[in-house]
């Protein structure tokens, strides 16, 4: 219970540090928030006042705190949906964010543990060569690279696939249709690096003294890597969970916008140019979040995967 508690006091004083960050670097970019040549100047000044615009950066930090605190008042779009609360805006973009996100992970998931499998299994012949190859392409490329090929090769080429989202689409299957380029491109990185990790691990472990007493006490050799080696290369590998989720989510931010996905990432970016300050330090303190809760959860799930750990112990 205590290494519970240091973890979640840990978690929420990152996200204050990256809160206070995200504020402050917002607020000093040059674009004005309210800047607008159809509105009079007068009117500015005013909305200026009303959001504290004129204060000191301390005293405007302060007002945004306690917004948050007392209700989570993150502020107004007074850009991209005028008027609109930020919070609102979010809630309302997050579906499709989520399900691209959620299914990209779950594909790539098994399809990264199958990989690397193989590839420990069939060490050095031609398959674990093949499926190297793949692994340092989708590795070293970036996901919106793979999301252009597959539009210009799927879509145009081979039209099998739209070139955007379906907005218009009335059932889940035509929806996931019109998602199906962007979870993949979305994935290839996620399996990749999966694979990478497991091979290491896999190999590294069936080379181990303790797979040899496994199998002269009888076992044969898939029952001591599943039953050993298989588990004792989960424990470094949960480790990566975290740097897959943070990456599927930061190339959703692109991705999205080539797919025309009304999600969080595409607002993100278009809240970015359009000097949307308010709905920019939102989401991004949401996507933070997200990343902060997916790390605590990995740290607490050590001692499921292995119950002779016992991270954060006394001992």
């Amino acid at each position: 219970m205590k290494y519970v508690l240091e973890r979640i006091g840990a978690m929420l004083l990152t996200l204050f540090m990256v809160m206070t960050l995200s504020f402050m670097v917002i607020r000093l970019m040059p674009m004005s928030l309210f800047e607008n040549p159809e509105v009079p100047k007068e009117i500015q000044e005013k909305l200026e006042d009303k959001f504290h615009l004129n204060d000191p950066l301390p005293v405007q930090y302060f007002y945004f705190m306690e917004g948050i605190v007392t209700g989570l008042d993150f502020g107004i779009s007074v850009k991209l949906r005028p008027g609109l609360d930020v919070w609102g805006i979010i809630v309302s973009r997050l579906p499709p964010t989520m399900l691209i996100n959620f299914i990209s992970l779950f594909i790539s998931i098994p399809l990264g543990l199958m990989f690397g499998i193989i590839a420990a299994l069939k060490r050095n012949t031609w398959v674990d060569s093949l499926i190297s190859v793949f692994v340092i392409l989708f590795i070293s490329v970036p996901s919106f690279v793979f999301a252009s090929l597959l539009q210009y090769v799927l879509t145009f080429i081979f039209p099998i696939f739209p070139t955007l989202y379906d907005s218009t689409a009335t059932t889940l299957s035509a929806m996931m249709w019109s998602l199906t380029l962007p979870i993949i491109a979305l994935s290839l990185s996620p399996i990749a690096t999966l694979t990478r990790y497991l091979r290491g691990e896999l190999i590294e472990n069936i080379s181990s003294d303790y797979i040899l007493l496994a199998r002269t006490k009888g076992l044969s050799r898939p029952q001591a890597i599943v039953r050993h080696a298989f588990r004792n290369s989960m424990m470094p590998i949960t480790s990566t969970l975290v740097s897959l989720i943070t990456g599927i989510m930061g190339g959703s931010l692109v991705v999205e916008s080539m797919f025309a996905i009304p999600g969080t990432g595409g607002m993100l970016v278009k809240s970015i140019f359009a000097g949307d300050h308010f709905l920019t330090v939102a989401i991004l303190i949401f996507y933070s979040a997200i990343s902060l809760v997916t790390i605590l959860v990995v740290d607490l799930s050590y001692s499921l995967i292995d119950p002779r750990v016992r991270v954060g112990g006394g001992k």
